[in-house]
């Protein structure tokens, strides 16, 4: 996700602010707040408030692209300390489920109802298949994975993460997020492994 103009030039205090909204929007949801509620909750004027955006749909648009954009920064950083794919394809949904930890079910929900927000989280999602699908061609090429279709996977995975970010996975298996996130871990890396008795009978053979 790119950082725009206005995000890089925050100063201080509304970058606090944007932060304070997000914790805020995560813990309760953001649709049944009116801009007079924010500010009182935040002990700052509305005028304050509309130095980040115009309008409140505006706002919710902005701070849940700042969390979405603060969770990516987080996996990013985790995923480039692992040393090989596995371990990258482990960190980064070890790292998106604790991320989605403090969303509260109000605040999937809102997003979700929020055209502009949703469109804000199906683009993480998509933008997570895609990286998980680099990692998963870079396993490949590594050995450390078997031969795969890493489209179809990359496609597969995505969905089910967009699934688990709308609640939809929660509802119908009764984990939690950072349980199907585990899950989805252990499912994946289960069946992208090696088959190690298949490699050792080729080395036997050869």
């Amino acid at each position: 996700m790119s950082t725009s103009r206005a995000e890089r030039t925050l100063n201080p205090r509304r970058a606090e602010l944007l932060d304070r909204l997000r914790d805020l929007f995560l813990a309760e949801g953001f649709a049944h707040f009116t801009l007079d509620e924010l500010a009182g909750r935040l002990h700052c004027s509305k005028s304050t408030l509309y130095t980040l955006a115009g309008s409140k749909d505006q706002l919710a648009v902005r701070v849940v692209a700042h969390y979405f954009k603060s969770a990516t920064e987080d996996i990013e950083r985790r995923t480039e300390a692992a040393e090989d794919a596995r371990e990258k394809v482990r960190a980064y949904l070890d790292a998106a489920a604790e991320a989605l930890q403090p969303a509260s079910r109000e605040f999937i929900n809102d997003m979700g109802a929020n055209l502009a927000t949703r469109a804000t989280y199906e683009a993480n999602a998509h933008a997570a298949a895609d990286r998980l699908r680099g990692f998963i061609s870079e396993g490949v090429r590594q050995g450390v994975f078997r031969e795969v279709h890493a489209g179809f996977v990359g496609e597969m995975v995505g969905r089910t993460i967009a699934g688990i970010q709308r609640g939809e996975v929660g509802e119908r298996t009764g984990l939690s997020d950072a349980a199907a996130f585990a899950a989805l871990s252990q499912f994946l890396l289960g069946g992208l492994a090696q088959d190690e008795k298949s490699n050792s009978d080729t080395v036997e053979e050869n």
